[in-house]
C-alpha cells in the first residue's frame, strides 16, 4: 500500500480508502461482512474508512461504528452531513442547527467522541458560506472534527468557499471529494485544477464507475453490477451514452490485458496516477470485491498506457454528462436563468 499526506493536513493516508455505502441495506453488506471487509482493508494498509449519514439513513455509520470498535486510533475516520435525515424539513442541508445536530447523530451511531474529517456532502444554494463555515469552525475548536471538506461541489463554489473562508476569518475547506473515473474526467478541466490551486486533499469516489470498469459490464454478457437494478437507465443500452461507455470499456479492456492488468488494476491505477488525488475511494459489497481492487494497490501506470487511455477517453471527458452532480442549478432549472 502507498501513502500520501492528505492535502496540507500532514495525515498520512492509503490511496485506496475504504468506502462504506454498501455496508447496510444499499448493498445488502450485514454487520459481519462488513466487519470481515474492514479487517481485511486494515490488515491490507487501508487507514482510511469514508462513511455518511444518510447511508441507509445511518444503518452505515452504525455498522462501520461496531466494525472498527477497540481501534478507532488505527484510522483515519471520516464522514458526511447535508442530505436529508427524514422527512423534516430542516432535517438536511448545511445549516449550524442541522450541522450541529447532525454530527451529534453521526457520533453517536460511530460510537466515537469525534471524528477526523467531517464532509459536506452537497453545496446547499439555501445556506452561506459563512453560516455553515461557522458552524464547522466552531465544531473543530470544539475538538469533535479534526478537519472539514467538502464533497462534489462545483469548482466555483470550492473557490467562492475558500474566499469566504479567508473573508471571514474561519476555518476552510481541506479536502473536496468529487466522482472520477477514467469515463468521467470532467473534472479534470476545472475542479482538479482548483484543488491543487488551494493544496485540498482528493478523495475520488466512483473510480469503477459504478461497475463500469469493474468487468460486470462487458459487451454481449449478462450485467452483473448490483447498481443496475437500482438505477437501470445508466446501464440501458439503447442509451447513447450508455453505447459510448460500452465501447470505451471494450478498449480498456484490451489495452488492460495488453498491459499485463486487470481492468480494475487500469480502473484504479489510472485515478491514483493524476497527481491531484490523494486516494480512489473503494466500495466493495463483499472480501472477493475487495481483494480484486487491492491488487491495484501498487499499480503504477506507465506513461504510455496513460497515453493509450487519453485516446480512448480523451482529458476533460464525461462519456455520461447527464450522471454529474455538481451542475450549476442554473443549468437543471430553467427558471433560474430567465429574467422575471
Amino acid at each position: 500500500m502507498q501513502y500520501r499526506t492528505l492535502g496540507r493536513t500532514g495525515v498520512q493516508v492509503s490511496t485506496l480508502a475504504l468506502g462504506a455505502m454498501n455496508f447496510g441495506a444499499i448493498g445488502r453488506v450485514p454487520q459481519d461482512e462488513a466487519t470481515a471487509i474492514v479487517d481485511a482493508a486494515l490488515e491490507a494498509g487501508i487507514n482510511l474508512v469514508d462513511t455518511a449519514d444518510m447511508y441507509g439513513q445511518g444503518e452505515s455509520e452504525t455498522i462501520v461504528g461496531q466494525a472498527i470498535a477497540g481501534r478507532r486510533d488505527d484510522l483515519v475516520l471520516a464522514t458526511k452531513a447535508t442530505m436529508p435525515m427524514g422527512e423534516e424539513r430542516n432535517h438536511r442541508g448545511n445549516s449550524r442547527r442541522w450541522l450541529v445536530r447532525a454530527l451529534e447523530d453521526s457520533l453517536r451511531r460511530l460510537d466515537v467522541d469525534h471524528v477526523d474529517l467531517y464532509q459536506i456532502h452537497r453545496w446547499d444554494p439555501t445556506t452561506s458560506d459563512e453560516e455553515a463555515l461557522s458552524a464547522l469552525t466552531d465544531l473543530q475548536r470544539a475538538g469533535k472534527i479534526r478537519y472539514f471538506g467538502s464533497s462534489t461541489f462545483p469548482a466555483y463554489r470550492i473557490v467562492q468557499a475558500q474566499w469566504a473562508a479567508r473573508e471571514h476569518r474561519l476555518g476552510r475547506y481541506v479536502t473536496e471529494q468529487p466522482s472520477y473515473s477514467i469515463l468521467q474526467r470532467g473534472i479534470e478541466a476545472h475542479v482538479l485544477p482548483v484543488t491543487e490551486e488551494y493544496g485540498m486533499g482528493v478523495l475520488a469516489w466512483s473510480p469503477l464507475a459504478s461497475g463500469w470498469l469493474s468487468g460486470a459490464v462487458r459487451a454481449g454478457r449478462e450485467i452483473t453490477t448490483s447498481r443496475a437494478t437500482v438505477v437501470p437507465e445508466r446501464f440501458d443500452l439503447d442509451v447513447p451514452a450508455n453505447r459510448a461507455r460500452l465501447d470505451a470499456v471494450e478498449q480498456l479492456a484490451k489495452l488492460a490485458e495488453q498491459a499485463g492488468l486487470t481492468l480494475i488494476q487500469l480502473a484504479l491505477g489510472f485515478v491514483t496516477a493524476h497527481p491531484g488525488v490523494t486516494s480512489a475511494l473503494i466500495g466493495p459489497r463483499t472480501l472477493d470485491h475487495l481483494h480484486s481492487q487491492l491488487e491495484a494497490a501498487g499499480t503504477v501506470l506507465p506513461a504510455d498506457v496513460l497515453d493509450e487511455i487519453d485516446a480512448i477517453v480523451a482529458p476533460g471527458t464525461d462519456l455520461a454528462p447527464g450522471e454529474k452532480f455538481d451542475t450549476p442549478p442554473a443549468l437543471l432549472d430553467p427558471s433560474l436563468r430567465r429574467r422575471r
